[in-house]
């Protein structure tokens, strides 16, 4: 068994494990925690009921948060001529076709996020191998395959994020940082809450949240009530 840090155990014992929780309570003990020496990421973490060898439920998009996440991500973009120019203009990490991809396959993995136009997924398609484990592969379902290069490369610098659930039906999202004032968290949080409430699949009859968790990056979970 993990044995768990004295401040772990600390924070933890603000948290009754029986209890789901109202956000504006949860982010009020999530705000209580004692912190580490970086800014930790926080995540809300959906146990969804689904059956994602079904592909109608097999939840994958992307979404911008009303307050961003806090974070400059990296952007890559496989583009040639004036879409790679678009590219550059609009503030993307690297930019290239044939170098890039092979670059790619050789282990680089040193961004967040890759967007590609349409023309370009036939050069780029042996990259599902390297980039769909890691979840990075372009695709048109969370709206990093488009001919609006400049739209994309903008959004998702700013913060705009990509979702996928898991084979187990799992979702995790980044919702800001810990030092984000209450009121953002409780803001994006809500945000992303609604929006998995709202695409849930047809198929999927009766109860759809298993369960949901607020939580820091080295923090314990706080289990959220959203029913």
């Amino acid at each position: 068994m993990r044995k768990r840090s004295k401040k772990y155990r600390k924070n933890a014992a603000l948290v009754d494990v029986k209890k789901r929780y109202d956000l504006v309570s949860a982010v009020g003990i999530l705000k209580k925690f004692e912190g580490m020496k970086f800014d930790q990421t926080v995540d809300v973490s959906f146990a969804l009921l689904i059956d994602v060898k079904k592909a109608e439920q097999a939840l994958r998009g992307a979404i911008s948060l009303p307050h961003g996440i806090g974070k400059a991500r990296k952007v890559v973009v496989f583009a040639e001529g004036n879409e790679a120019e678009a590219a550059k203009a609009a503030g993307a990490d690297e930019v290239g076709s044939d170098e890039l991809a092979k670059k790619v396959e050789g282990g680089w993995m040193d961004f967040d996020v890759a967007i590609a136009v349409p023309n370009m997924m036939k050069k780029i398609s042996r990259l599902g191998k390297v980039l769909g484990p890691q979840g990075k592969m372009p695709s048109p379902k969370n709206g990093t395959v488009t001919e609006n290069i400049k739209d994309a490369v903008r959004e998702f610098k700013a913060g705009k994020i990509e979702y996928r659930a898991d084979a187990g039906g799992n979702v995790q999202v980044a919702v800001g940082k810990l030092s984000f004032p209450a009121e953002k968290l409780k803001d994006n949080v809500s945000f992303i809450i609604d929006h998995v409430r709202a695409i849930k699949p047809p198929g999927v009859k009766g109860n759809y949240f298993r369960k949901v968790v607020l939580a820091g990056t080295m923090t314990p979970g706080i289990a959220l009530d959203v029913q």
